[in-house]
């Protein structure tokens, strides 16, 4: 059986909807499943009427902020909102300025028979880098330790806007954006902890090189000259690896300052 999961920070719902690009977006991938990060909206604000699709949303407590949410075509077994209370006791997700990371609408977890499936929008770290040791020291261990113990159970496949780029190949301009949001020693380290833990970058699988990217600044045509980062990424546990059949970035889908990205499982 063949399975397409695709991805997409759609940078308000009710927006991109709006502008007729999401339905497109649907329309010709035809995913079996769509996770969504920054979806800007509670669900009875939703404009959708999506036929075939059973809808899952995380809404940010906060108004037009954040949020995620899964729309599937095949019924999970059951679904998760957030990191569990445990994680947010042991990381003190609570312990923010900005406020709880765990009320942000920033996970949302569903179990299917054969793998869980995990929609993430990573906290931005801001340009200041106020942000950056709670992603750093909180953040990415509690989500780590979340993927991790659902790994125990059965393969994971998680999703999103990561809001880093991995390595240098991951930006068009690697050096003067070194040390900037995005690009902090800090948030490359809370990376490479998923792989050490035996997850899989997909894109990487097929694609090696610059030049492929999920996200571009609305400033100075950055997205036509392609002047982007890639952080956006399908991440999986190994034993699903061998399962993964293509990895896509659907940089032709407009619509928000994110493009999709997609992965085909061969089941």
């Amino acid at each position: 059986m063949s399975l397409k999961l695709a991805s997409w920070n759609v940078n308000g719902i009710r927006a991109v909807h709006g502008k007729g690009l999401f339905t497109s977006f649907l329309d010709e991938v035809d995913p079996d499943i769509i996770c969504l990060q920054e979806i800007k909206a509670q669900e009875s604000q939703s404009p959708l009427e999506l036929v075939g699709y059973h809808e899952f949303w995380n809404s940010a407590d906060k108004p037009g902020y954040s949020g995620t949410a899964i729309f599937s075509k095949v019924k999970p077994i059951a679904v998760t909102h957030g990191l569990p209370k445990r994680l947010e006791t042991k990381h003190q997700l609570h312990d923010d300025s900005f406020g709880n990371t765990n009320q942000e609408g920033r996970v949302l977890t569903a179990e299917f028979e054969d793998f869980y499936l995990v929609t993430c929008y990573t906290p931005n770290v801001k340009d200041d880098l106020s942000r950056l040791s709670v992603r750093h020291q909180k953040w990415d261990p509690a989500f780590l330790d979340h993927v991790s113990a659902l790994a125990k159970n059965k393969p994971v496949a998680f999703c999103g806007d990561l809001n880093v780029a991995h390595t240098d190949d991951d930006l068009a301009r690697p050096k003067p954006n070194h040390g900037k949001a995005g690009c902090t020693d800090e948030e490359r380290s809370g990376f490479v902890a998923l792989l050490a833990a035996g997850f899989v970058d997909t894109f990487r699988m097929f694609t090696q090189g610059n030049g492929h990217y999920t996200w571009w600044s609305y400033r100075g045509g950055a997205r036509t000259g392609n002047v982007g980062w890639r952080i956006d990424y399908f991440l999986v546990s190994s034993e699903l690896a061998d399962k993964v059949v293509a990895a896509e970035i659907h940089d032709q889908a407009m619509g928000s300052d994110h493009c999709p990205v997609s992965i085909t499982l061969d089941m």
